[in-house]
């Protein structure tokens, strides 16, 4: 899952920055609104934390902007604890949800995990595939009930897959929502980390098929009767 912070207060957008990656999460950081406005335009985010207060461009009019493309990314709202009324023009633009500064990290996780659900069209926190099933809030995956040791970057390629179940994901796409800005990640990388994933899981009706030339698809294998 990638989200991007735009937040100009340096001290607080590093706190985020640690917290969301040490969740798991591949988090980018831009400190004014044109950077938010830009970013964007360009990439694709699971999710948007809006910081209202920024230069060169307000945030309500990033939100506005991102909207009026069509854009449906989700989008949480920092405000200082006493802007009511800009926190009602955010909802009114499209916003998702907002958190008042200041405010708990704990709970700035929670309302992430809440809003890239939605995002997705489901409000389960456990996301499953046969017998393969994935924890987003305890980041622990599980085959038959029994805990798989994933490393983090594998956890969050089993996310990426189970979230488009039946769906091809292309090596681009892989690095997109796995990598953040400035990390070199090979599309042979990719691969590694597929191999590796596929040793963990593929202890029963589940594997990960290639599609040579365009990418996975995380499929149930379906025994065929003679």
């Amino acid at each position: 899952m990638r989200i991007l912070i735009a937040e100009d207060d340096q001290v607080l957008a590093d706190g985020l920055l640690r917290s969301l990656r040490s969740a798991g999460y591949a988090a980018d950081h831009v400190a004014s609104g044109s950077e938010a406005d830009a970013a964007l335009a360009h990439h694709q985010f699971d999710l948007l934390i809006l910081d209202l207060g920024l230069p060169k461009l307000h945030g309500l009019d990033v939100l506005r902007r991102l909207r009026g493309r069509g854009d449906s990314t989700p989008v949480l709202i920092l405000t200082a604890a006493d802007g009511i009324e800009q926190r009602v023009q955010g909802l009114d633009l499209g916003a998702d949800d907002y958190m008042a500064k200041p405010f708990s990290l704990q709970e700035l996780e929670a309302r992430v995990r809440a809003l890239t659900r939605r995002g997705l069209g489901s409000a389960s926190t456990v996301i499953r595939h046969g017998p393969l099933s994935f924890d987003s809030v305890g980041r622990v995956a599980y085959m038959n009930d029994q805990m798989i040791e994933l490393s983090a970057r594998e956890l969050s390629l089993l996310e990426v897959l189970l979230q488009r179940t039946g769906r091809l994901v292309s090596k681009d796409q892989l690095v997109e929502r796995l990598c953040e800005w400035g990390e070199e990640v090979s599309n042979n990388a990719i691969e590694v980390y597929i191999h590796r994933l596929r040793k963990k899981i593929e202890q029963g009706p589940v594997r990960i098929a290639t599609v040579r030339g365009l990418g996975y698809c995380l499929e149930k294998i379906v025994d065929r009767v003679a």
